[in-house]
């Protein structure tokens, strides 16, 4: 699965990578093709790559020459299609001849800095030295390519008999081209051996910038690096949304980090409507993501299992434009889990309120069902119901609930029949209009 398909998962993702701070868009468009990662041995190498650039940018005494490194960064440019046609044996132009030089002198330029930071070895830049001599025959090492004087005395000969002249010299000028051309022809086949070479200069140095920009992520949102279960066990502490959180702190309020663990069997979480349950959900997807994309996750620990596949299924997945109602929409995208539950796959399923938009007999009977029906499959199910429903002896938790006024979103364990009813005390602490409430309490009393 690429990146680019789960920006606009409900888990919210987008924000996450939306504040990344690259500093190439040939580096952005490499992390949006990317794909997820299944394997353990390819997190844990990305990680562990990252966690050497931490390593730099968590240290303020590299402040400087991390400036310098994004400075420098700016100048990466997709020359993919020059490589190409370097490859093809083209005789490339003046302005492709330009765009090899510069990620030549980019390279050395990166390389010299990695060194400085002790990151060299982690990330090892290719040695573009033989193009910088290629295409900078006078030594200058500046970012700007011409057919210079120096490629050829009759060229520079006849360049000074043409400045010379106080009239234009047609032939003269044809030869100058003429050898300009054969020149051009020359560089480049004397270029087509370091094609692959090129190609892949410009990808490491994109992965540069990629595990720059995803350290500075995790030092400004205080994200964690993640660890890999090894007894098929999830477990976080102080898990955070940090889109949610970064709304609440412009907002001056406090966001409440909660606690949560599960592994293969169902859990089942229950609370009132504004506890935050779907959150809770968004925030494992995210986290799940990240894991798999090799970023900082946002939690204080964060010890993962990973999954073939992740279902996502909240409020906010909305199918009107697929001409179903919202039953049959939630359906179907349930319907999905189960088959999947049915294959080899490790699977981590997040349902947020099945059955919600039926009558609440029924809608018990479909979550309670649902649960029966998944709880023996090797995949982890978190859901999320203000029903009353059956548990089969899953776990249960529940948001902990208003607690003299203010919300507490702790998550606690409960049991089977402990549904919370808040929904009236939430109402009435939201300053609704009195009377009403009172009115809904009497109703519910009767």
């Amino acid at each position: 699965m690429q990146l680019r398909k789960l920006l606009d998962s409900p888990c919210g993702l987008r924000f996450m990578i939306d504040n990344l701070c690259t500093h190439s868009s040939y580096s952005r468009r490499l992390l949006l093709e990317s794909t997820m990662m299944y394997d353990k041995n390819s997190i844990e190498k990305s990680y562990s790559v990252l966690r050497e650039f931490y390593h730099v940018v968590e240290n303020d005494e590299n402040k400087n020459i991390i400036q310098t490194l994004q400075f420098k960064l700016c100048n990466l440019k997709d020359i993919n299609n020059t490589i190409s046609r370097l490859a093809s044996s083209a005789v490339i132009d003046d302005i492709e001849l330009f765009e090899v030089k510069n990620l030549a002198l980019l390279s050395a330029d990166v390389k010299n800095i990695l060194e400085k930071i002790s990151l060299d070895k982690i990330i090892e830049i290719p040695d573009l030295e033989d193009v910088v001599k290629i295409l900078d025959p006078d030594g200058l090492r500046i970012a700007t390519f011409y057919i210079y004087d120096s490629y050829s005395e009759e060229l520079a000969s006849l360049r000074k008999e043409l400045k010379n002249k106080d009239f234009y010299q047609e032939e003269i000028y044809n030869r100058v081209s003429e050898i300009e051309d054969e020149i051009r022809a020359k560089l480049s086949e004397e270029l087509k051996p370091f094609a692959s070479l090129l190609c892949k200069t410009l990808n490491v140095i994109a992965d540069v910038d990629l595990n720059l920009a995803k350290a500075l992520q995790i030092k400004e949102m205080r994200l964690c690096f993640p660890t890999l279960s090894s007894d098929k066990v999830a477990s976080y502490k102080g898990i955070f949304h940090p889109e949610v959180k970064h709304i609440l702190e412009k907002e001056k309020r406090e966001y409440q980090k909660v606690d949560i663990t599960f592994g293969l069997k169902p859990i089942i979480i229950m609370g009132a409507n504004m506890g935050g349950k779907t959150i809770v959900l968004k925030t494992l997807a995210m986290c799940q993501y990240l894991l798999q994309f090799g970023f900082g996750v946002p939690a204080t620990v964060a010890d993962m299992m990973i999954y073939d596949e992740i279902f996502c299924l909240t409020t906010d997945d909305q199918s009107i434009n697929k001409g179903l109602s919202s039953f049959a929409a939630e359906m179907k995208n349930i319907d999905a889990v189960i088959k999947a539950s049915q294959h080899d796959k490790k699977i981590l399923a997040l349902i947020d309120e099945p059955a919600r938009t039926t009558n609440p007999t029924e809608g018990t009977a479909l979550v309670s069902s649902l649960v029966k029906l998944l709880q023996d499959k090797e995949m982890s199910l978190v859901i999320v119901t203000h029903y009353n429903i059956k548990t089969y002896n899953n776990k249960c938790l529940r948001v902990k609930g208003l607690i003299d006024g203010k919300m507490n979103y702790e998550l606690i364990e409960t049991h089977e029949g402990e549904v919370p009813h808040e929904a009236l005390n939430i109402a009435e602490s939201l300053g609704i209009d009195p009377q009403w409430i009172q009115m809904a309490k009497e109703f519910y009393e009767e």
